[in-house]
């Protein structure tokens, strides 16, 4: 009888392979796979809102937005009444009027004038003169306008808790049942093959040599002194290579983003509606410390801003997530839409950014005096939804910074005869941080 090789061995790897292969292939055929979009039906279009009573709504929206927004809402009282349905209630006459200069018709005794003017805690309406009839006629077309149904957003569950929905294309569930199959599929084939072989190879008379069994390759490595000593060495300086880096990330917080009591989103604040950094942290100016911004700020606007607008919503938070953080504000404040009851709660507000108590540092030296922006070290926080530390805050990434930052020369004589005489030691035209003693322990460390 004659012997050969392991067969079995052979065709298990191929087979094994080909799987692999197969399988390897299906997945990346199902991430790379994307449903069509769906083509644009004109049909469902919202169409631009018409003219009405003479007006333009969409240019009245946009002037609505710009002189009554601070004011008025369209379906609920703010400093001033409601004004969804305004023509209705006053003629166009008396609006434009109204409009034009309120308080010389509460002067004059006009009575509508007066009992709008008592309904509304005595707020005093601002003039708008430069507003043209028609401008004012734009304005009362867009407050006409039927309010609009509530339109689920694409993405987002009713639940407000963002989970996608798949309207087109084959789901995850589906792709995986397939390619379990199929593995199922390849191994029953691989089953039956090796049957076959041995069937085969029994009717020939051919003999499959047992494998003779070798060295266990831990007692081949122990035997190799050279290869111990190197492999020892090696293990030695990687562990100490790891250990040294896990250390210096002691303290260290890059990424740290906390869950604060009071969600609030930079990417609406400073991305969507384009606030400074310097408007809520003021004190960054001219204080070492940029602080936490008081919730009085929060309400020279939040006092006429209850509730956000349809496009805020995210699939991650909807716009019922971002109003109820809104009435969070509210009743923090002790505010109840119309005017403060003194009843208030303090908020705990979770820091992210602390630096050791032996180093020093100063906004307003690098904010005022240096001019560096705030993304410089905060990172893009016009894109951030809950706020991070984008920087290690390591005395390295400080030093880097202080080697590679030029330091900002006009118009600061304070530094122009220091700046004058470094200019010649070092020979260049402008200084680094560096160069002009940033590097001093005493500069940071006292």
């Amino acid at each position: 009888m004659k012997k050969v090789g392991n067969h079995n061995s052979i065709s298990r790897k191929i087979f094994f392979s080909l799987a692999l292969a197969l399988t390897f292939s299906l997945t990346s055929l199902s991430q790379n796979a994307t449903p069509a979009a769906p083509a644009a039906d004109s049909a469902s279009a919202p169409a631009a809102p018409a003219a009405t009573g003479g007006g333009d709504a969409v240019a009245g929206k946009a002037l609505f937005n710009a002189n009554c927004a601070a004011c008025h809402a369209l379906d609920k009282k703010m400093t001033g009444p409601a004004l969804r349905g305004v023509s209705a209630r006053h003629t166009k006459e008396w609006l434009y009027s109204w409009v034009a200069n309120s308080s010389a018709m509460i002067k004059a005794g006009d009575a509508t004038a007066v009992k709008l003017f008592n309904e509304n805690n005595k707020a005093v309406m601002t003039a708008f003169p430069q507003l043209s009839k028609q401008d004012i006629d734009n304005i009362i077309a867009y407050t006409d306008e039927k309010k609009p149904e509530p339109v689920a957003a694409v993405g987002v569950t009713p639940d407000g808790k963002g989970g996608q929905v798949k309207e087109d294309g084959i789901s995850n569930n589906v792709i995986l049942g397939a390619l379990s199959l199929v593995m199922l599929m390849l191994v029953i084939m691989l089953f039956f093959v090796n049957n076959v072989l041995t069937k085969v190879a029994k009717a020939n008379g051919i003999e499959v040599a047992d494998k003779e069994p070798g060295l266990p390759i831990w007692k081949a490595f122990a035997k190799n002194q050279f290869l111990v000593l190197v492999t020892s060495i090696f293990l030695l300086l990687a562990s100490g290579y790891f250990v040294y880096g896990w250390m210096m990330q002691v303290g260290v917080d890059q990424d740290y983003e906390p869950i604060q009591p009071i969600h609030y989103s930079h990417r609406i604040h400073a991305g969507s509606n384009g606030i400074d950094c310097k408007y809520c942290h003021s004190a960054a100016r001219v204080s070492k410390n940029a602080g936490i911004p008081s919730l009085n700020v929060c309400m020279n606007c939040h006092k006429n801003i209850s509730e956000v607008s349809d496009t805020t919503a995210t699939p991650e938070h909807s716009k019922a997530f971002y109003d109820g953080e809104i009435k969070k504000l509210y009743d923090a404040v002790g505010w109840d839409g119309t005017k403060y009851t003194g009843k208030t709660k303090p908020v705990k507000w979770v820091r992210i950014h602390n630096l050791p108590d032996f180093a020093y540092f100063n906004h307003s030296q690098h904010v005022t005096v240096a001019g560096i922006e705030c993304q410089k070290c905060h990172g893009p926080v016009q894109t951030y939804e809950i706020q991070k530390q984008f920087a290690p805050l390591t005395m390295g990434w400080c030093i880097k910074c202080h080697r590679e930052t030029d330091v900002k020369m006009e118009g600061n004589a304070y530094y122009t005869k220091i700046h004058e005489e470094l200019s010649k030691k070092y020979g260049v035209d402008k200084l680094t941080a560096a160069q002009m003693g940033g590097l001093e322990c005493g500069k940071c460390h006292y």
